[in-house]
């Protein structure tokens, strides 16, 4: 069965009780195989009768007896117990969890687009054909994937199982089973059901794709670090449960699904619940750690008194150009490319008044995303929160400029960021050259455009007065005796902007911006001065 080969491996340790037996079952499912011998090794040929769930189900068997037994496995109760997870481990979830049908796999897609003409699900600041438009740019991230053919088609029951009425949706499977060379079918909706999603493959003989199945794809082929692979892994949970339920019901109507296995006490459907579970426990640990190690970080720079300041926006919008302008950073390499930042970056670069500044590169946002997978990268989306200013990057040029800013601050919303920081979060129009004679429409917002480097100086003075607004730093003009060591504590500790020497008296007027903790240990040190 799909999802059981996505369960099994790489758990960690489970309660031993009934777990011979429940596997030792398990395998006596299965019917016997024939073996093959070359040299010192011994093959296991299964007849080709054997169905699906029983040839995954070997996995199960042989992982689950092997874990119990630590000589062979190289397990150790102790070393499971922890809440941390290897690299190694890491890596080998994230690579056999990948959902059925789109890992290492070439797809030409049928892209189905629902255009709901009333009701709650209607989108009133889009239209069907950018949402088709968005999809289509969806598909195109992969490499291995593209579109072969598109369609809008109306409908009245969006929460139907089948999403259309029974006339187009005849005409949709004709029109599919028709175009020759389809692969998969990608229905631009948030999520499928497990009925309809089963419903439509039976229906149309290809595998069936909805957003959240198709972007967590595109995340997948983007992770780079063990906090992304973990994230992605976490997200992809739902979609393995609900799979897992829909290959069961399958079985069930074949009089297999609810077979009790061994002594266990346990249906297997109910052992791989079990497994899953312990997985995304696993998981979740993991990076309950890795959060822990983010905020030790992220209460270093604040003992550093560096200002952080998140830039955020929806998908493609031009972040990561944006912060490579600011800070002349070379070893940002910008991608046009949907999602190409999922791992949150951190970039120097300095205001006009020499301040050292730290802006965080964030995943960007998209529509029309179940919460699951906003909750599963909340661990990198957490830096949002502990920002002292945001930036909200907007692609001018998009048509669904407008769209796309209701959808970030939702996101943000539902984020729970704190009104400090939304009050005061600069947005940026970006990509103002591709835009004939732009003219600003909104007069807080600030034109840019990061590739060509316009509109940059005028940004970073923006950014330099909301910092200092937010993080209590002042300008203050301090006499220093050039005798003492005032002058190179305050280059240390603060930003010194001005130096006015008076050899006469062997003193010097600093103009300097400093934060009121710094200020109060410079009159400490140096009191009177």
């Amino acid at each position: 069965m799909a999802a059981l080969s996505r369960i099994c491996p790489g758990l960690g340790s489970c309660t031993l009780r009934g777990q011979r037996a429940a596997a030792a079952a398990a395998c006596s499912m299965l019917p016997t195989p024939q073996h093959t011998h070359t040299g010192n090794t011994c093959k296991l040929r299964w007849p080709r009768a054997t169905s699906t769930l029983q040839a995954r189900a070997v996995s199960l068997c042989a992982r689950r007896l092997k874990r119990e037994d630590g000589q062979h496995a190289g397990f150790t109760e102790e070393e499971d117990d922890g809440d941390f997870i290897e690299d190694s481990e890491v890596e080998e979830l994230f690579q056999q969890q990948g959902l059925e049908g789109t890992t290492g796999r070439q797809h030409r897609v049928f892209i189905v687009q629902p255009d709901v003409k009333w009701g709650s699900r209607k989108q009133h600041l889009t239209t069907a054909e950018l949402m088709m438009a968005e999809a289509v740019g969806l598909v195109n991230t992969l490499d291995s994937w593209r579109v072969v053919d598109k369609i809008i088609l109306s409908t009245k029951t969006p929460e139907k199982k089948r999403i259309f009425g029974k006339g187009n949706f005849q005409s949709l499977t004709e029109k599919i089973r028709q175009t020759a060379g389809i692969t998969a079918v990608f229905v631009n909706v948030e999520r499928l059901s497990p009925l309809s999603e089963r419903e439509f493959e039976e229906a149309w003989g290809v595998k069936v794709f909805d957003r959240y199945s198709v972007v967590l794809h595109i995340f997948r082929c983007n992770a780079r670090t063990k906090e992304a692979k973990l994230q992605i892994s976490l997200a992809e949970i739902p979609l393995l449960r609900s799979r897992l339920k829909n290959e069961m019901g399958n079985m069930d109507q074949q009089g297999g699904g609810s077979r009790y296995i061994g002594g266990s006490g346990e249906t297997l459907f109910e052992v791989q619940q079990r497994l899953l579970k312990e997985r995304e426990l696993k998981i979740r640990s993991a990076l309950e750690k890795l959060r822990r190690k983010r905020h030790l970080l992220r209460s270093q720079r604040k003992r550093n008194e560096f200002p952080i300041v998140s830039v955020l926006g929806y998908t493609n919008c031009g972040k990561t150009t944006l912060i490579k302008a600011l800070t002349g950073d070379s070893a940002l390499q910008p991608r046009n490319q949907l999602f190409a930042t999922l791992d949150v970056t951190v970039h120097a670069g300095q205001l006009p008044s020499r301040m050292t500044v730290l802006y965080v590169d964030t995943i960007g946002f998209l529509s029309q995303l179940p919460h699951q997978l906003i909750d599963s990268f909340s661990a990198t989306l957490d830096d949002i929160k502990h920002s002292d200013l945001l930036i909200h990057v907007r692609d001018i040029s998009h048509p669904e400029a407008v769209n796309q800013k209701v959808n970030v601050l939702n996101v943000l919303k539902n984020l729970k960021v704190p009104d400090r920081l939304t009050s005061s979060m600069i947005e940026v129009h970006n990509k103002t050259d591709l835009v004939n004679n732009y003219q600003c429409a909104e007069p807080e917002a600030l034109p840019v455009s990061a590739l060509q480097e316009r509109g940059l100086d005028e940004l970073k003075e923006v950014v330099e007065e909301e910092i200092v607004n937010s993080t209590g730093k002042r300008i203050l003009d301090l006499k220093v005796n050039l005798s003492t060591s005032q002058l190179s504590w305050l280059y240390k500790e603060a930003v010194v902007q001005d130096v006015q020497v008076n050899a006469d008296d062997g003193s010097a007027v600093v103009k300097v911006l400093i934060s009121t903790a710094a200020y109060g240990r410079y009159k400490k040190l140096f009191p009177g001065r």
